[in-house]
């Protein structure tokens, strides 16, 4: 049940972390969004770090953690961009569905085929992902609306980082953390100051941004805790359902309509999750 659980909490925290991310890249913009959340998040690490001493990871760890950092910062940019241009709801959706396909092809051939009822568990939830991706719309310019491309994008990025930070953090917890935080810091830091942009952010996105980056740090945590007590698949399936998190605030707050194919998929990803407890 840990995996489970741990999975549950990270998509929990992921879909709220996302929702504000998603907002505060509309008045900041998806750069500096994802800058200070993530060294926002970086500082909330720092400051529980000496309770929680560990040694400080192997080289291997820190180049996996490096790499996953900086491609699941990319992803992220191209995230909060998707739904900078449209709809929360759309986007979070399709972003996952990716994110979690590239685990479970890498954990099928690495770990062989998981039992039976966890597979249909698996599948029910990448079905349920689509489902909450759909909505219906008589207006066809929102259907050419220009971000469907970044959100895949986004979801290879999260896929890759998915495959890549479980292998940083077999043997670690904090390292990995701090390292691909650091790293994916440092490749925007470089971008912008390349292109000599703007690190001014307005007073009003500041909560966002906290917001942003402390439930993110929360995800990637519980991320890690379930990759550490399962399966990789299971754990990033179970990770990726955080645009259900994501749909219910858009629909509570931004009072974005759900569709009841939405819904269905809300549903079908709590049968999902009850068949992979099995």
């Amino acid at each position: 049940m840990l995996p489970i659980f741990f999975g549950l909490a990270s998509a929990l925290s992921w879909g709220t972390g996302d929702f504000a991310g998603g907002l505060a890249s509309r008045k900041v913009g998806p750069y500096r969004a994802v800058f200070f959340a993530e060294a926002i998040g970086l500082g909330a690490i720092l400051i529980v770090l000496p309770f929680f001493p560990e040694t400080f990871p192997d080289l291997r760890s820190v180049l996996w953690s490096a790499a996953a950092g900086s491609i699941g910062t990319l992803g992220l940019i191209a995230f909060f961009e998707a739904m900078r241009r449209g709809r929360l709801s759309v986007a979070a959706p399709l972003s996952a569905l990716l994110g979690a396909i590239v685990p479970i092809i890498v954990g099928s051939l690495t770990a062989g085929l998981p039992e039976n009822s966890v597979m249909f568990g698996i599948l029910l939830a990448l079905f349920a992902i689509i489902l909450i991706s759909r909505e219906e719309t008589t207006d066809d310019s929102d259907k050419r609306e220009p971000y469907i491309h970044l959100a895949l994008l986004s979801g290879i990025g999260f896929g890759f980082y998915f495959v890549l930070m479980h292998q940083a953090s077999q043997e670690y917890f904090w390292g990995p953390l701090v390292v691909a935080r650091t790293a994916g810091m440092l490749a925007i830091l470089i971008f912008l100051l390349v292109i000599r942009g703007s690190f001014r952010v307005p007073s009003a996105g500041w909560g966002l941004l906290a917001l942003n980056g402390i439930f993110d740090v929360g995800g990637n945590a519980f991320f890690i805790l379930a990759g550490q007590a399962g399966r990789l698949d299971v754990s990033a399936v179970l990770g990726s359902l955080y645009p259900g998190m994501t749909v219910i605030l858009a629909w509570l707050i931004l009072k974005e309509k759900l569709q009841r194919t939405q819904w269905l998929g809300i549903a079908l990803a709590l049968v999902g999750i009850a068949l992979m407890t099995v």
